[in-house]
């Protein structure tokens, strides 16, 4: 993204608007004439090196130039670029380049594509587009990767205003920001956990899938199913867990409604949970003097102990109103569908932080979203829960609840 907006603060730098109101993309049109010699007079990239503006979400392309303005995402030649600008000047250019057509209309980049995508995968390796469509739809619980689908869309078509599309964009630039991702020299929280987790040939696999979608388009994506070894730690936290017994169950299936199951939760999490209920910072009056006398590590025990157990999930009627906002947010509202993190099969993931949600008692799940929308409960990464449930209302939560228990 560093190159899209060179060309854009080179012409805006001698404007000053104040106050910041609705993109004017006429006004864009000319603010951005001296993007062409970098991104295409039709918002194409002129080489796989400069990502596609034509057809971006307006959302995202301003949120880029506040970011590089702010020093949050950091770059020697934009930095200095984007300091000028106003929010009305990102605001006209972002609309510009949101109206035009996402295919770039008669610019012809194919030969540009053609001679960068052999580069990006290394020599011994052949990307497999599938392989990439199956990373995308459905991430890779045992290694804590995101399914990609939930913020970016189908194919790449996101449909949420914060979240770029990916469809029709340069594989390569996707690939390049992935690495970026990954090494950290572009900073966001999940996607530092997901493309973090990935390997060089994952992403060459996505690169080449989003090279063609339509060509693996009626290719199944296979799930990949983690594994639960049974270690020392296990057999140790058997026994630990027997205080846990009461509120949480044996085998950790609570068989009161409001306290959490914790059968098939990830160890990680868990053991989270338990640090932050003896420091305080998750506040409970039940958990904190049970926390309180646990060293760390009874922590990893009684975790690894419950991680291995089976969860118990009953045949619930499930709600299809939480469904649709489970797998696909709320665009108007900018809610994020809880896929993006959670999964498609609700199982979390587990480097990254996020737990298993699929078949967690119903009344447990309301509560723990009603908390999260009021701020009692604070202790979520980035406040990415407090984000997305105080957008939340009360049918929202109860529908919500009613789906994530029962998933199975």
């Amino acid at each position: 993204m560093k190159h899209i907006l060179i060309s854009l603060i080179l012409t805006l730098s001698s404007i000053n608007i104040a106050v910041a109101a609705s993109g004017d993309a006429d006004a864009g049109k000319t603010k951005a004439a001296t993007c062409a010699a970098c991104h295409g007079s039709n918002g194409i990239g002129a080489s796989d090196s400069y990502p596609n503006l034509a057809g971006q979400h307006a959302d995202y392309i301003v949120k880029q130039l506040k970011a590089f303005k702010a020093g949050d995402r950091k770059d020697p030649l934009m930095s200095p670029m984007a300091a000028p600008l106003s929010e009305q000047d990102m605001a006209d250019v972002a609309a510009y380049f949101s109206a035009l057509p996402r295919d770039g209309g008669s610019q012809d980049t194919g030969s540009a594509d053609a001679g960068s995508a052999v580069s990006a995968a290394p020599v011994a390796y052949v990307p497999n587009p599938a392989a990439g469509k199956s990373l995308y739809e459905l991430g890779d619980a045992s290694r804590s990767i995101g399914a990609c689908i939930g913020c970016h869309g189908s194919e790449g078509n996101s449909e949420v205003l914060i979240y770029p599309n990916l469809a029709n964009q340069h594989p390569e630039y996707i690939a390049k920001q992935l690495m970026n991702f990954k090494k950290k020299d572009r900073v966001n929280y999940a996607m530092n956990q997901f493309a973090g987790a990935m390997t060089e040939d994952d992403i060459a696999d996505m690169q080449a899938y989003f090279a063609d979608p339509a060509a693996v388009a009626n290719v199944v994506s296979r799930k990949v199913m983690p594994a639960a070894p049974v270690t020392a730690e296990v057999i140790a936290g058997k026994a630990k867990a027997a205080t846990c017994a009461a509120c949480h169950g044996a085998d950790g299936n609570s068989p009161v409604a409001i306290y959490p199951k914790l059968a098939g939760q990830s160890a990680d999490y868990i053991v989270k949970q338990l640090q932050e209920f003896k420091a305080g910072t998750r506040k409970d009056p039940v958990m904190a003097p049970m926390a309180a006398a646990l060293s760390q590590q009874d922590m990893v025990e009684i975790a690894s102990y419950f991680a291995t157990q089976k969860i118990a999930v009953a045949d619930l009627a499930g709600s299809a109103a939480g469904k649709k906002l489970y797998f696909g947010g709320n665009v108007k509202r900018k809610i994020t569908a809880c896929v993006a993190c959670h999964g498609v099969n609700g199982k979390g993931m587990n480097k990254a932080g996020f737990p298993t949600i699929a078949g967690q008692n119903e009344a447990y799940l309301k509560a723990q979203l009603m908390k999260f929308k009021s701020g009692e409960r604070n202790n979520d990464y980035n406040t990415m829960m407090q984000s997305v449930a105080s957008k939340l209302s009360a049918s929202d939560i109860d529908e919500l609840a009613k789906y994530m228990a029962s998933i199975k």
